[in-house]
């Protein structure tokens, strides 16, 4: 008798998952499946799980598939279940091919084609909150994107669609996903729209996007003008829709708890807020060679803005922009200082000139310090006059960090705004004037 385990989460219980448990019997003779904790699923990074283990446990026993179901609570079971239930094939989806090559020494390690189509006809009978998403644009965030929403239940990436076919293909093969060569069919198959585009192309594609009814996510910088930010806010409203820009320092935890102890009172009135984030960036990459979007503000200026305008507010009595450019007049290191009723702050950002990358947020009776990268915060220090005196602070940073943003992103489709002040639309459409303001004093717009 040839057995076969598989492992699984199984929330919001879907075609997906039952296909795979249909694949899975089919290799063997004897079918186990085993289903995560509540408990494991937060230590391995899965976020959102909605579905109660009772209920996801009855869900996959009414496929008739699993000849037995066993729980999964800990780091490094599968190798004891595997030796303990002489088990000969291991069977997971594809979208973890590599994960699991290590189990190759205890048994064969099969990895399932991955169900592309989630049905929304199936999704309707079973009354379930799964969002449907679909990515537009192939670059390098895309691809983070992918292994990040896998990881937040009640969201399926269904395809992606790029104007360059070819791209879109490529990118779809990879993450065995469907290629759509027109909007129109791409907005037919989803709930939910991802953008990932150049900068540039942000409000046509949001607005289109709302205009078919779709939630948006959008990347940082969602656009370039306030007044495009204002009107794209007041758009997915009159549609009843969630409109998202996903800057994901605003939603890690360690960020909240710097900002709540920042804004305790522990560290006396906030005076100067300093914010750097510098990476050396390839010369070929689209940020160095777009001399109209291109270039360090518009990449890294919304990190280094955030905890300026979480702090300080949204009122700034001036900002001046002091600024390095390359030989093709784009910039490469650029400094913007603010000056705000109650204090001063500094936001520096660079792809061409390395610096430290910290964040110093000052007061009356101490001082907060988080050192680079500070944008996916982990870790940080409060500081006195007392030397002597340093409080320590740490918090769970997982991944790339984007299953955050997704997480709240689902969070609000769903009805609960208890997110939506870590970043807000008056903060988005903040952000976006400064982008203006610098475009325009760059000569760009």
């Amino acid at each position: 008798m040839t057995k076969v385990i598989t492992y699984g989460t199984f929330d919001l219980f879907h075609e997906g998952h039952y296909r795979l448990l249909q694949r899975a019997k089919g290799l063997g003779d004897y079918l186990i499946v085993g289903v995560t904790t509540e408990a494991y699923d937060k230590t391995r990074g899965k976020l959102n799980v909605v579905d109660s283990l009772v209920t996801r446990i009855e869900n996959i026993r009414k496929t008739g598939f699993a000849d037995e179901i066993i729980i999964e609570e800990s780091q490094g079971q599968k190798v004891n279940d595997i030796r303990k239930f002489h088990i000969d094939i291991f069977a997971i989806g594809s979208d973890w091919i590599g994960e699991f090559d290590y189990l190759k020494d205890f048994c064969k390690v099969v990895y399932l084609e991955r169900t592309k189509n989630i049905s929304s006809t199936m999704l309707r009978a079973q009354n379930s909150p799964i969002q449907r998403i679909g990515i537009i644009g192939t670059g390098r965030i895309a691809a983070r994107f992918i292994p990040e929403a896998r990881l937040v239940s009640g969201v399926s990436t269904q395809g992606v669609y790029n104007p360059h076919t070819e791209s879109a293909e490529r990118f779809a093969e990879r993450w065995e996903i469907n290629a759509y060569t027109t909007l129109e069919k791409f907005y037919d198959e989803i709930d939910t729209v991802y953008v990932a585009s150049p900068h540039e192309t942000h409000y046509d594609y949001i607005r289109d996007a709302l205009a078919h009814g779709k939630h948006v996510l959008c990347e940082k910088p969602m656009v370039l003008q306030r007044g495009q930010a204002e009107e794209l806010f007041a758009y997915a409203k009159e549609k009843g829709l969630i409109l998202f820009e996903g800057i994901k320092t605003a939603y890690c935890p360690g960020f909240h708890k710097l900002l709540g102890i920042a804004c305790s009172g522990t560290i006396g009135s906030i005076r100067n807020v300093e914010a750097c984030f510098t990476k050396l960036e390839n010369a070929a990459n689209r940020e160095l060679t777009d001399t109209v979007y291109g270039g360090s503000f518009t990449e890294l200026g919304s990190y280094v803005m955030l905890p300026i305008l979480k702090i300080f507010g949204k009122e700034f009595d001036e900002v001046r922009f002091d600024t390095i450019h390359d030989e093709k007049g784009l910039d490469i290191f650029t400094r913007a200082c603010f000056r705000f009723p109650t204090g001063i702050a500094v936001a520096t950002c660079g792809l061409g000139v390395k610096s430290e990358g910290r964040l110093l947020v000052a007061g009356t009776k101490g001082y907060i310090v988080a050192e680079a990268p500070w944008w996916k915060t982990s870790y940080f220090e409060v500081h006195y006059e007392d030397a002597g005196r340093v409080e320590k602070y740490s918090e769970i940073f997982l991944g790339d960090g984007l299953r955050y943003e997704i997480s709240d992103f689902l969070s609000m489709i769903n009805g609960n705004s208890s997110s939506e002040f870590k970043l807000t639309r008056g903060e988005s459409a903040t952000m976006a004037g400064i982008m203006g303001l610098f475009l325009e004093e760059e000569g760009r717009l």
